[in-house]
Parts: C-alpha cells; sequence; structure tokens
C-alpha cells in the first residue's frame, strides 16, 4: 500500500499491527490477536476520520494515487468482447487513449478512455495518460464510428492533461482537442463519461462535453492543475493548497455548480484500498446514466447536450 501524505499516521498504525503479526508468525505460541486487533480497530476509525473530510489538494492526492484503479481495469470488469480499435488513420497509435468496440451489460458501445499506466513501464508507454493530437483524433474516429452505426458512447476521463510537448504542438494539439470536442457535442448518439481520477483541462473537456458527466466521490476536474494554477497567478508552485480551494475543483463543489450531474461513492480510504467496489459503482453509474438516455432520438440527444453546457453558470449569473 503507498500511503499519500496526510495518511502517514494511519501508516504507523497498520505498520505496527502488521509487525506483530509478523512476530506472532515467527514464534510458535505466540497470540497477538487482541492486541492486533485493536490496532486494526483504531486504523480503521482513523481511516474513516480521515476521507470524512478531506481538503481540496487532500482530494487532488486522492485522485492521483498510484495504485487507484486506471480505464484498463474498468474495461476489463465492465466491458466484454472489448475490440481495440488503434491509430488516427493520419499520423500514429497514441498509447494513452484507449478506444474500441465492446458490450455493456450485453448491449454492444464504443468505449474511449485516458490509460494512465500501472509501473514505470506502462507509465512510459502510456505517456501518464497526456494524450497527444493522435489520440484526440483517434477518438474522434471512434466518436463517427459509433454516430454512423448508432452506438452509445461511454468515455473514462482520467489525466493530468493533453500532452504540452513541442511535437504535439507541431501537429495541432490544441485543433485536434477541439475538434474533438466539437465532436463529443456534434454525435446523435448516448454519451456519457465517468472522472476516474483527474480531469485536467482540456484534455478531459475533449472526452467529456457528455449528455450526462458522473464523477468518483474522490477525482478532481478542473481547468488546470492545482501547481500550474499557483505558478500562473502567484509564481510560487508551493502555494498549490490555495490554488486547489481557489479552483473548486472537487466532485462536490462541481455537482453544486451543475458542471456534473452525479458523484459516485467510493470505498472508505478511496478506490485504490477497494478497487473492485468502486469498479462496480462506477458500472452501476454507467447503466443508470445510459438508460436515462435510452429511446431519446439524435436530434434530443445533441440539443440535451447543447443545452446542457449553453447553461452552465447561469444559476451563478443570477445570483
Amino acid at each position: 500500500m503507498n500511503y499519500l501524505e496526510f495518511e502517514k499516521p494511519l501508516a504507523e498504525i497498520e505498520g505496527k499491527a502488521e509487525e506483530l503479526r509478523a512476530l506472532a508468525r515467527k514464534s510458535e505460541g505466540m497470540n497477538v490477536d487482541k492486541e492486533a486487533g485493536g490496532l486494526d480497530k483504531k486504523a480503521a476509525d482513523m481511516l474513516k476520520d480521515l476521507y470524512k473530510n478531506l481538503d481540496p489538494w487532500q482530494k487532488c492526492q486522492v485522485a492521483r494515487h498510484p495504485d487507484r484503479p486506471h480505464c484498463k481495469a474498468y474495461v476489463e470488469a465492465l466491458f466484454t468482447e472489448f475490440t481495440p480499435l488503434a491509430g488516427d488513420r493520419n499520423f500514429a497509435e497514441d498509447h494513452a487513449i484507449m478506444a474500441g468496440l465492446a458490450r455493456f451489460e450485453d448491449e454492444p458501445v464504443v468505449v474511449i478512455g485516458q490509460e494512465k499506466g500501472s509501473d514505470t513501464k506502462t507509465r512510459i508507454e502510456r505517456n501518464f495518460g497526456m494524450a497527444r493530437p493522435e489520440g484526440y483524433r483517434k477518438a474522434i474516429r471512434l466518436m463517427d464510428l459509433a454516430d454512423r452505426f448508432r452506438l452509445p458512447v461511454v468515455t473514462l476521463v482520467d489525466t493530468p492533461g493533453a500532452y504540452p510537448g513541442k511535437g504535439a504542438e507541431e501537429r495541432g494539439q490544441s485543433e485536434a482537442i477541439a475538434r474533438c470536442t466539437q465532436k463529443s457535442l456534434e454525435i446523435g448518439v448516448p454519451l456519457v463519461s465517468v472522472v476516474i481520477g483527474e480531469g485536467g483541462s482540456g484534455g478531459a473537456v475533449a472526452l467529456a462535453a457528455a449528455n450526462r458527466v458522473a464523477m468518483l466521490e474522490h477525482s478532481i476536474y478542473s481547468v488546470i492543475t492545482p501547481e500550474g494554477c499557483a505558478s500562473i497567478l502567484w509564481k510560487d508552485a508551493e502555494r498549490m493548497r490555495e490554488a486547489a480551494v481557489a479552483l473548486r475543483l472537487t466532485a462536490q463543489d462541481l455537482l453544486k455548480l451543475g458542471i456534473v450531474d452525479r458523484v459516485i461513492a467510493e470505498p472508505v480510504g478511496g478506490a485504490q484500498r477497494q478497487p473492485a467496489i468502486a469498479i462496480r459503482s462506477v458500472g452501476k453509474a454507467i447503466g443508470e446514466m445510459l438508460k436515462e438516455l435510452s429511446g431519446k432520438k439524435p436530434a434530443e440527444l445533441v440539443k440535451d447536450r447543447r443545452e446542457k453546457y449553453l447553461g452552465m453558470g447561469a444559476k451563478g449569473l443570477a445570483a
């Protein structure tokens, strides 16, 4: 288990419980059940208290936790007959974007998601979930395919942002993101999106301009990272905690603002502690969102999406 900065007191207690059990395994006849059980209860209570009132910066840390289930885990658990489709038919294959045909609850769908990777090798291969232009053009190609064959689209968002490298900019990164966002708004099929970790900047919006958007309880969704915001506003990246509060990037804030439609509860301690439960909760939410949209005509779906985004911020202006 990788512990976060604010989880250090918890790490000490859980570490002591494990030390006791390790000692008992080496010494026959030694019974530590009572002592270890007491530490387990203390750790469970502390975990509950820690996650009851996380501040925005702590939410950022949880959303970025390396053990948190990523796109690949959700695809493998929730979708059957997944057939990956590669390339943008123009430049190259972008491994940061997973995309393909699949079945969800035995119904055909197109699934598109950002995959960060789970170890050093796969993180480098997936470019830490930061897509290049060809990744967004691949997503456009898949959305066109979904539109043509009237297949619902499910997107799983988890990226710190689109890749800002020189080559990506030379190949039209901003144009690719804009066209992907436009395509998300244009297709006449149900489009549902779940932010499963980080929803960073236009790199996330390109896949999340959906009819229904859900966020996991401890995920984040913002126009810029707290570190980037602090660097620009105050010339000091160390003020990221202050920036995280100002950005209002938590799922709870965004639900109040009407940016997202639902918040999906996570197990105590976050999705990284009990991935299977978190994945099942996401699957249930996807099913409910698709059911809400089933039977709607293409024009209604496009209108629903258009009105959703044009209406954002209206509450704040009225107030």
